[in-house]
């Protein structure tokens, strides 16, 4: 079915719904954020989605499923989440994280620690320009620094996804800012001017709240011996990206390279490095099981016109520039809590967005600083999305427990909207202000 073709339609949206109150809501009630695995409330609300769903007999509502979850989308993520386990359960097995918190225990001050994590992960995440990336190399190496100082575990974790949604906002080789550019017609430079104004007060006081969250490591600890070596994978690995390496090849580099280290080294033999990338692979089983039933969900919700039925109740009383602006913000973070991806998110309202920026005379480098934003501030609290469950699944944490403390994606939110009420910067708000390229990348 074609997108022009479909019905807005409101009941599309219970398939959500019936998840959000089996996963959330039964957790809250339990207070006992395990009682409901994530897998079951998605199995749950993905059988209602296929049993409610148009088109056609059983069959063809599940082939219909199984094209969402197909995806090619969802089937990169799930490589990369794959590698990603790969990588990280190899390197801790030669050693590498036990280095690398060695060398950051040796350099930071312990009563800033929480804050150098996090700005360690904003330099990391603008440098790769993927925020599963920087969770999946810094977080180990928080888990262990938690560890070691005492620190809350979710804290450290949220560190890490807080610093990995800056650069996923900021970078200038993200997906998303691509993504938004593109969809704008608006210079890369431009857009990064404009976010850059918009969120850099908010990184400040997530830092310093960061400096006051982290004083509970203010009891002495001491930090073995660093081993440059192991600590080479991670140094790699951020070259590689910086360089503007496929991040695919930058894990399967990385996991090659610390298979070598860990034979020279004595830390594992040849199948102790095997038995490693095995553990690290099925321990992103929940992750790829929850992408891949997120991706036929979702899919059903839009041939349904659940996301269709959203944006016209969004775009439908629309009377002014700050009006205009906070229906980007909503069709953004709707099409991103249903999708769990920000750059999907981005590729769905990117159009829509386009059509109201230039019917208000919102600039294209604003909207697209404005649906980056927002895109990301959902992206980088909710509990089913792709960052949260990987910074999770290696802690052991629940993604419940590691929301309370992400101060930066909250910070981000209330900071874009502060921007809309006061049209900050005023220099960047109006449509006529830059040039514009559809081009440019």
């Amino acid at each position: 079915m074609k997108p022009n073709d479909i019905t807005p339609n409101p009941f599309a949206l219970i398939p959500l719904a019936v998840f959000l109150f089996s996963y959330l809501a039964v957790s809250l009630a339990a207070g006992d954020f395990y009682k409901m695995p994530i897998t079951v409330a998605f199995v749950i609300s993905s059988v209602v989605a296929v049993w409610m769903s148009k088109g056609g007999n059983l069959h063809n509502r599940i082939e219909l499923f199984c094209k969402g979850a197909a995806n090619t989308n969802i089937m990169l993520m799930v490589v990369i989440f794959v590698l990603a386990g790969a990588f990280a359960q190899t390197a801790k097995a030669m050693g590498a994280v036990d280095a690398t918190v060695n060398l950051t225990l040796s350099v930071l001050p312990h009563n800033v620690l929480a804050a150098g994590v996090f700005l360690a992960s904003c330099v990391i995440s603008v440098s790769v320009g993927t925020s599963v990336g920087t969770i999946v190399a810094l977080t180990p190496v928080a888990a262990g620094l938690a560890q070691e100082t005492g620190l809350s575990l979710p804290l450290m974790s949220a560190v890490v996804v807080s610093g990995a949604m800056f650069g996923d906002n900021l970078s200038f080789i993200s997906d998303t800012t691509i993504v938004a550019t593109r969809s704008q017609g608006c210079k890369m430079a431009d857009k990064f001017k404009t976010n850059f104004h918009i969120v850099i007060p908010f990184a400040l006081l997530t830092l310093l709240l960061y400096i006051l969250a982290g004083s509970g490591a203010a009891h002495s600890f001491s930090h073995g011996e660093v081993s440059w070596v192991k600590v080479l994978p991670y140094i790699a690995v951020l070259a590689a990206a910086v360089m503007g390496v496929n991040v695919m090849a930058v894990l399967l580099g990385g996991t090659v390279l610390c298979g070598a280290i860990g034979l020279i080294t004595g830390a594992f033999d040849l199948w102790g490095w095997t038995t490693a990338m095995g553990a690290g692979i099925n321990g992103m089983g929940e992750l790829i099981i929850v992408t891949i039933l997120a991706g036929g969900m979702l899919e059903l919700i839009r041939y349904n016109g659940g996301l269709k039925w959203i944006i016209h109740k969004l775009t439908a009383k629309i009377s002014s520039r700050k009006g205009a602006e906070l229906s980007i913000a909503g069709i953004v973070s709707f099409a991103n809590l249903c999708t769990a991806n920000n750059t999907i998110a981005l590729i769905m309202a990117g159009p829509i967005a386009k059509e109201i920026a230039q019917k208000f005379n919102v600039a294209p480098n604003r909207a697209a600083s404005l649906l980056d934003i927002f895109s990301c501030f959902v992206q980088g609290i909710i509990p089913y999305g792709a960052q949260l469950l990987m910074a999770a699944s290696l802690t052991g944490v629940s993604p419940l427990q590691i929301m309370q403390y992400l101060y930066y994606p909250y910070l981000l939110g209330l900071g874009a909207l502060l921007a809309i009420w006061l049209e900050y910067p005023r220099k960047y708000a109006l449509g006529d202000t830059l040039s514009t390229t559809e081009a440019e990348i």
